[in-house]
């Protein structure tokens, strides 16, 4: 049996090596996984880098619960979509705090809750409360709009072309840190912090746009194709008149083959 400080130790560097990036996640959540045995000491390491750690890191955290829920049910331990549900008021108040320190994690809350409710991992009513809870919370000073929640939206590309930032501030991305670094008040963000926020976000946006059309394959057996069933479900049946137009189609095309020219080819010879 592994030492359950090593276990707290490995899977708390998981949690803070976390990124943008499937992979991350899954290796993180396939950790908690395989030392299901010590659960409650791995979902209180979540707690616990949700309270100290960075901005991002929280955000990252927040997007890997949904697929530490998805390995686990995969797999039948029930236990950590359980704790994750009795401490969802907990992990809000911690990725977006009151205090607007987390302002720009607002939307990812927001997006995370909504995907736990359609997967069955939250109510719909738990997430209507917390919704409404954290409602105001990517705003500041009365209502005004905090620079790192116009920095830092979902979409990067937002992010470089805000329009709470002048002109002259759009030159490039590292200026654009720069400037709104300066400007920031209450809020106190490093360049390379929001950086790192612009690339994650772009490389989630995209990761997103790639899965729009995908279908998820249910079970292991590559003998149901879902996509081929999709198409097939959405095609309407053939008819009597789908069959003679495409008898029509054939004589038209053999018709073309017979009046259709040889090709002479001329010998050099």
């Amino acid at each position: 049996m592994a030492d359950p400080f090593e276990v707290r130790m490995r899977f708390t560097s998981l949690l803070h090596h976390l990124n943008a990036s499937t992979s991350s996640a899954l290796k993180a959540a396939s950790y908690a996984l395989k030392h299901a045995d010590y659960s409650d000491d791995l979902h209180s390491c979540i707690l616990e880098q949700l309270e100290r750690n960075s901005m991002n890191n929280r955000a990252n955290i927040m997007y890997f619960l949904p697929a530490l829920c998805d390995v686990a049910k995969e797999k039948g331990e029930v236990s950590y979509g359980r704790m994750m549900e009795r401490d969802i008021l907990r992990i809000v108040d911690a990725v977006a705090p009151e205090d607007g320190t987390g302002a720009a994690n607002v939307k990812v809350v927001r997006k995370v809750l909504r995907g736990l409710e359609g997967k069955g991992y939250l109510q719909a009513r738990t997430v209507g409360e917390l919704e409404e809870w954290i409602g105001g919370r990517d705003l500041m000073d009365g209502g005004a709009v905090s620079p790192a929640q116009a920095l830092l939206p979902d979409q990067a590309v937002q992010s470089l072309e805000a329009a709470v930032l002048p002109t002259a501030m759009r030159s490039t991305p590292h200026s654009t840190a720069r400037d709104a670094y300066s400007l920031t008040s209450g809020i106190r963000l490093d360049k390379r912090q929001i950086e790192q926020r612009i690339e994650e976000d772009r490389e989630r946006h995209k990761r997103a746009r790639e899965g729009i059309w995908a279908v998820p394959q249910v079970g292991m057996n590559l003998a149901d194709d879902a996509e081929f069933e999709r198409e097939w479900e959405a095609d309407s049946d053939v008819d009597e008149d789908d069959v003679q137009l495409t008898k029509e189609e054939a004589e038209e095309r053999s018709v073309a083959l017979e009046y259709e020219e040889p090709v002479v080819t001329i010998s050099a010879d």
